[in-house]
Protein backbone atom coordinates (compact mmCIF):
# COMPACT_ATOMS: atom_id res chain seq x y z
CA UNK A 1 0.00 0.00 0.00
CA UNK A 2 0.85 3.54 -0.63
CA UNK A 3 1.33 6.86 1.17
CA UNK A 4 -2.73 7.78 -0.18
CA UNK A 5 -4.10 4.48 2.12
CA UNK A 6 -2.61 6.10 5.09
CA UNK A 7 -5.87 7.25 7.30
CA UNK A 8 -3.26 8.21 10.20
CA UNK A 9 0.26 9.94 10.67
CA UNK A 10 1.85 10.37 13.53
CA UNK A 11 5.22 12.05 14.40
CA UNK A 12 6.43 11.71 17.49
CA UNK A 13 9.35 14.20 18.78
CA UNK A 14 11.21 13.02 21.57
CA UNK A 15 14.69 11.80 23.23
CA UNK A 16 14.15 8.06 23.16
CA UNK A 17 13.25 7.01 20.23
CA UNK A 18 13.88 3.86 20.59
CA UNK A 19 11.27 3.03 23.05
CA UNK A 20 8.67 2.84 20.30
CA UNK A 21 10.52 0.30 18.61
CA UNK A 22 8.99 -2.92 20.14
CA UNK A 23 5.47 -2.01 19.95
CA UNK A 24 5.73 -0.63 16.22
CA UNK A 25 6.32 -3.95 15.62
CA UNK A 26 4.04 -5.51 17.46
CA UNK A 27 -0.20 -5.76 17.60
CA UNK A 28 -2.67 -4.66 16.16
CA UNK A 29 -0.86 -1.07 15.71
CA UNK A 30 2.01 -3.03 14.11
CA UNK A 31 -0.30 -5.15 11.57
CA UNK A 32 -2.22 -1.33 11.17
CA UNK A 33 1.54 0.04 10.02
CA UNK A 34 2.55 -3.26 7.96
CA UNK A 35 -0.72 -2.65 6.15
CA UNK A 36 -0.71 0.85 4.90
CA UNK A 37 -3.17 2.27 7.42
CA UNK A 38 -1.46 3.86 10.10
CA UNK A 39 2.47 5.35 9.67
CA UNK A 40 4.83 6.74 11.88
CA UNK A 41 7.79 8.74 11.98
CA UNK A 42 10.20 9.19 15.17
CA UNK A 43 11.86 12.27 15.54
CA UNK A 44 14.49 12.69 18.10
CA UNK A 45 15.29 16.39 19.18
CA UNK A 46 19.13 15.60 19.36
CA UNK A 47 19.16 15.44 15.56
CA UNK A 48 17.91 19.39 15.97
CA UNK A 49 20.39 20.44 18.24
CA UNK A 50 24.02 22.19 17.49
CA UNK A 51 26.96 21.31 18.99
CA UNK A 52 29.01 18.24 18.85
CA UNK A 53 27.60 17.44 21.58
CA UNK A 54 23.73 17.74 20.28
CA UNK A 55 23.18 19.18 24.06
CA UNK A 56 19.04 19.42 24.33
CA UNK A 57 18.37 20.39 28.13
CA UNK A 58 20.62 23.06 30.46
CA UNK A 59 19.90 24.00 33.67
CA UNK A 60 17.06 26.37 34.72
CA UNK A 61 17.07 29.85 35.40
CA UNK A 62 16.56 30.41 38.85
CA UNK A 63 18.11 27.32 40.33
CA UNK A 64 16.21 24.53 41.35
CA UNK A 65 16.27 20.94 40.87
CA UNK A 66 16.98 19.05 37.32
CA UNK A 67 17.03 20.06 34.00
CA UNK A 68 14.91 21.51 31.52
CA UNK A 69 14.49 20.70 28.04
CA UNK A 70 15.73 23.98 25.50
CA UNK A 71 13.21 25.44 23.40
CA UNK A 72 15.43 25.72 20.14
CA UNK A 73 15.88 22.08 19.29
CA UNK A 74 12.33 21.65 19.69
CA UNK A 75 11.23 24.62 17.45
CA UNK A 76 13.60 23.37 14.95
CA UNK A 77 12.03 20.30 14.95
CA UNK A 78 8.89 21.39 14.91
CA UNK A 79 9.70 24.26 12.53
CA UNK A 80 10.77 21.75 9.96
CA UNK A 81 7.99 19.34 10.44
CA UNK A 82 5.37 21.91 9.63
CA UNK A 83 6.81 22.92 6.55
CA UNK A 84 7.01 19.10 4.78
CA UNK A 85 3.51 18.14 6.80
CA UNK A 86 0.38 20.37 5.81
CA UNK A 87 -2.14 20.66 9.04
CA UNK A 88 -0.37 18.59 10.99
CA UNK A 89 -1.89 18.76 14.95
CA UNK A 90 0.70 19.05 17.17
CA UNK A 91 -0.02 17.95 20.78
CA UNK A 92 2.43 18.72 24.14
CA UNK A 93 1.66 15.81 26.66
CA UNK A 94 2.20 17.50 29.72
CA UNK A 95 0.35 16.48 33.54
CA UNK A 96 -0.53 20.27 33.25
CA UNK A 97 -2.55 19.88 30.00
CA UNK A 98 -6.46 19.45 29.70
CA UNK A 99 -7.52 15.22 30.65
CA UNK A 100 -7.15 12.68 27.79
CA UNK A 101 -10.89 11.21 27.48
CA UNK A 102 -12.23 9.06 24.83
CA UNK A 103 -13.98 12.24 22.68
CA UNK A 104 -10.59 13.26 22.25
CA UNK A 105 -9.41 10.18 21.19
CA UNK A 106 -11.89 10.21 18.40
CA UNK A 107 -11.35 13.80 17.34
CA UNK A 108 -7.60 13.03 16.90
CA UNK A 109 -8.84 10.09 14.99
CA UNK A 110 -10.19 12.12 12.35
CA UNK A 111 -7.03 14.96 12.15
CA UNK A 112 -5.30 12.88 9.60
CA UNK A 113 -1.56 14.15 10.93
CA UNK A 114 -0.59 14.18 14.99
CA UNK A 115 2.65 15.12 16.27
CA UNK A 116 2.75 14.53 19.82
CA UNK A 117 5.54 16.11 21.78
CA UNK A 118 7.32 13.87 24.51
CA UNK A 119 9.11 15.52 27.48
CA UNK A 120 12.03 14.41 29.76
CA UNK A 121 13.68 15.50 32.96
CA UNK A 122 11.72 18.26 34.26
CA UNK A 123 10.23 19.65 31.20
CA UNK A 124 10.38 21.87 28.71
CA UNK A 125 11.39 25.71 28.69
CA UNK A 126 8.30 27.21 29.34
CA UNK A 127 8.59 28.93 25.34
CA UNK A 128 7.51 25.11 23.76
CA UNK A 129 4.00 25.65 25.15
CA UNK A 130 3.67 28.89 22.32
CA UNK A 131 4.73 26.26 19.81
CA UNK A 132 1.88 23.70 20.15
CA UNK A 133 -1.54 23.30 19.24
CA UNK A 134 -3.11 22.37 22.31
CA UNK A 135 -1.86 20.24 25.34
CA UNK A 136 -3.44 17.19 27.23
CA UNK A 137 -2.88 14.86 30.24
CA UNK A 138 -3.29 11.29 30.87
CA UNK A 139 -3.85 11.50 34.00
CA UNK A 140 -2.71 13.65 37.49
CA UNK A 141 0.55 12.00 38.06
CA UNK A 142 3.84 12.22 37.17
CA UNK A 143 5.87 9.96 34.97
CA UNK A 144 9.75 9.83 34.04
CA UNK A 145 8.93 10.97 30.26
CA UNK A 146 6.15 11.69 27.92
CA UNK A 147 6.70 8.29 25.83
CA UNK A 148 4.66 6.40 28.22
CA UNK A 149 1.77 9.09 27.39
CA UNK A 150 2.54 9.46 24.24
CA UNK A 151 1.68 5.65 23.38
CA UNK A 152 -1.70 5.68 25.04
CA UNK A 153 -2.85 8.67 23.31
CA UNK A 154 -1.90 6.29 19.83
CA UNK A 155 -3.16 3.31 21.18
CA UNK A 156 -6.69 5.23 22.37
CA UNK A 157 -7.35 7.03 18.91
CA UNK A 158 -5.42 4.35 16.28
CA UNK A 159 -7.98 1.57 17.44
CA UNK A 160 -10.72 4.20 16.39
CA UNK A 161 -9.42 4.44 13.05
CA UNK A 162 -11.51 2.06 10.36
CA UNK A 163 -9.43 -1.00 9.06
CA UNK A 164 -7.44 -0.86 12.08
CA UNK A 165 -9.43 -3.58 14.36
CA UNK A 166 -11.37 -6.92 13.43
CA UNK A 167 -14.68 -6.02 13.98
CA UNK A 168 -15.85 -2.30 13.99
CA UNK A 169 -18.62 -3.22 15.70
CA UNK A 170 -16.79 -4.05 19.36
CA UNK A 171 -16.07 -0.18 19.18
CA UNK A 172 -19.84 1.10 19.76
CA UNK A 173 -19.92 -1.41 23.58
CA UNK A 174 -16.58 -0.64 25.18
CA UNK A 175 -16.54 1.30 28.28
CA UNK A 176 -16.81 5.30 27.04
CA UNK A 177 -17.70 4.54 23.58
CA UNK A 178 -21.00 6.20 22.16
CA UNK A 179 -23.00 7.71 25.48
CA UNK A 180 -19.94 7.53 27.64
CA UNK A 181 -21.03 4.17 30.11
CA UNK A 182 -19.07 1.37 31.69
CA UNK A 183 -18.82 -1.06 29.53
CA UNK A 184 -21.32 -4.69 30.73
CA UNK A 185 -19.90 -7.75 32.25
CA UNK A 186 -18.43 -10.02 29.76
CA UNK A 187 -18.15 -13.96 30.06
CA UNK A 188 -16.64 -16.71 28.30
CA UNK A 189 -16.22 -20.55 28.82
CA UNK A 190 -16.47 -22.17 31.27
CA UNK A 191 -19.82 -21.72 32.58
CA UNK A 192 -18.75 -22.28 36.30
CA UNK A 193 -15.31 -21.15 37.89
CA UNK A 194 -14.90 -21.71 41.31
CA UNK A 195 -18.62 -21.40 42.11
CA UNK A 196 -19.51 -18.16 40.36
CA UNK A 197 -21.66 -19.05 37.34
CA UNK A 198 -22.10 -17.20 33.64
CA UNK A 199 -25.77 -15.57 34.04
CA UNK A 200 -28.34 -17.59 32.55
CA UNK A 201 -29.84 -14.82 30.15
CA UNK A 202 -26.63 -15.36 28.66
CA UNK A 203 -26.80 -18.49 27.38
CA UNK A 204 -30.51 -17.93 26.79
CA UNK A 205 -30.38 -17.41 23.41
CA UNK A 206 -32.87 -14.38 24.04
CA UNK A 207 -30.89 -11.66 22.31
CA UNK A 208 -34.10 -9.09 23.31
CA UNK A 209 -33.07 -10.12 26.71
CA UNK A 210 -29.55 -10.42 26.63
CA UNK A 211 -29.67 -7.06 25.10
CA UNK A 212 -31.57 -5.38 27.60
CA UNK A 213 -29.08 -7.26 30.46
CA UNK A 214 -26.08 -5.46 29.19
CA UNK A 215 -27.73 -2.44 28.66
CA UNK A 216 -28.86 -2.63 32.72
CA UNK A 217 -25.38 -4.08 33.40
CA UNK A 218 -23.66 -0.97 32.09
CA UNK A 219 -26.45 1.49 33.84
CA UNK A 220 -25.40 -0.10 37.00
CA UNK A 221 -21.94 -0.85 36.68
CA UNK A 222 -21.54 3.10 35.82
CA UNK A 223 -24.02 4.32 38.56
CA UNK A 224 -21.21 2.15 41.06
CA UNK A 225 -18.22 2.81 39.83
CA UNK A 226 -18.28 6.26 37.72
CA UNK A 227 -22.12 8.24 38.51
CA UNK A 228 -20.34 11.35 37.49
CA UNK A 229 -20.44 9.49 33.64
CA UNK A 230 -24.09 9.90 34.20
CA UNK A 231 -24.65 12.92 34.23
CA UNK A 232 -23.58 13.07 30.48
CA UNK A 233 -25.37 10.05 29.25
CA UNK A 234 -28.38 10.37 27.22
CA UNK A 235 -30.89 7.98 29.72
CA UNK A 236 -34.78 7.48 28.95
CA UNK A 237 -37.01 8.16 31.61
CA UNK A 238 -37.51 4.46 32.33
CA UNK A 239 -33.81 3.85 32.82
CA UNK A 240 -33.61 6.59 35.44
CA UNK A 241 -36.73 4.86 37.20
CA UNK A 242 -35.06 1.58 36.97
CA UNK A 243 -31.75 3.14 38.62
CA UNK A 244 -33.37 5.24 41.17
CA UNK A 245 -35.38 1.42 42.12
CA UNK A 246 -31.80 -0.55 42.27
CA UNK A 247 -30.45 2.64 43.96
CA UNK A 248 -33.30 2.50 46.71
CA UNK A 249 -33.17 -1.63 46.97
CA UNK A 250 -29.52 -1.20 47.35
CA UNK A 251 -30.18 1.65 50.37
CA UNK A 252 -32.26 -0.73 52.03
CA UNK A 253 -30.31 -3.68 52.06
CA UNK A 254 -27.78 -2.17 53.97
CA UNK A 255 -30.21 -0.55 56.63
Amino acid sequence: MGEDTVKLSWYVLTLFPEMFESVLRTSLFGKAVDNGLLSVELINYRDWAEGRHRVVDDEPFGGGAGMVIKVEPVARALEQLRRRVADVRVVLLSPQGRPFRQEDAERLSRAGRVALVCGRYEGFDERVRGLVDEEISIGDFVLAGGEAAAWVVMEATSRLVAGVLGQAESLDSESFAGEGLLEYPQYTRPREFSGQRVPEVLLSGDHAAIALWRRRQALLRTARRRPDLLARARLSDDERAWLRRQAAGETEKKH
